[in-house]
Parts: C-alpha cells; sequence; structure tokens
C-alpha cells in the first residue's frame, strides 16, 4: 500500500510539473538584409550624389573581403549604392555629399580590416563598369 501511495504522488507530482499551460514565450533574435529598396526610402530625393571609384589593396577573397567590405560601406547613412569587384580590385560608391564624404569612405574600409588600404580615389561622372 505503502508503494502505491509513493507511485501515485510521483505521477501527480509529473503531472502537474509537465504541463503548464502558461509557458514562457520564446525569445529568438532574427537578423535581416537591408535590401536596395529598403535603402532607397531612406534617401533624399533632393541630394546631391557624387560617385568615387578607388582600389582596394589587401582582399584576399571574394566573399570575405569584398561583400564584408561592400556591405560595411553600403550600410553607411548616405550611401545610395556601393559595389566592389574583387577581380578588379576596385570599388564603386555613390553617395550623399552632405552625408558623406570620401574620407568617411575611406574610414568605414580600414574598419572593416586593417589590411586593407584605399589607393587612388577619384570622384567619377560615371563608374567603369558602366561604360
Amino acid at each position: 500500500m505503502f508503494i502505491k501511495n509513493i507511485f501515485l504522488v510521483a505521477i501527480i507530482t509529473v503531472a502537474l510539473t509537465s504541463c503548464k499551460n502558461q509557458s514562457e514565450p520564446e525569445v529568438k533574435t532574427v537578423g535581416i538584409e537591408v535590401s536596395e529598396k529598403d535603402v532607397a526610402q531612406n534617401l533624399d530625393p533632393n541630394a546631391t550624389y557624387a560617385k568615387v571609384e578607388f582600389n582596394i589593396e589587401g582582399m584576399t577573397c571574394a566573399m570575405g573581403c569584398a561583400k564584408t567590405i561592400e556591405k560595411k560601406v553600403a550600410k553607411m547613412e548616405g550611401v545610395k549604392s556601393a559595389k566592389v569587384d574583387f577581380d578588379k580590385k576596385l570599388a564603386m560608391v555613390e553617395y550623399d555629399e552632405a552625408k558623406v564624404t570620401p574620407k568617411s569612405i575611406e574610414a568605414t574600409v580600414a574598419k572593416v580590416g586593417e589590411v586593407y588600404k584605399v589607393k587612388d580615389m577619384k570622384v567619377v561622372e560615371d563608374f567603369k563598369s558602366e561604360k
């Protein structure tokens, strides 16, 4: 009889502790990718945009280096577009002159990694790839 009572108490305890109607909400952190459409919505249509091209020394791969630099520069406030061509070691950035300067772009590239060096930055009318 004593064993029956212990067994019954164990079953009731398990049932009460495992069957909760109010469970704690699960918190998930989700990364989002910013699309060009989202960026375009945050751009000032009346702004004056400039284009710069420059070489980047120190890149060793297309995904780890070039794409990382491209994403960091593209996320700068006032940058309309950023493209880094790993094969040509060339970056092309279009930006709002009131919010971004060539020096701030260079600083952002340097922050990505100490090995990356901006060379021959020049303001252009059109990017080489557009010609």
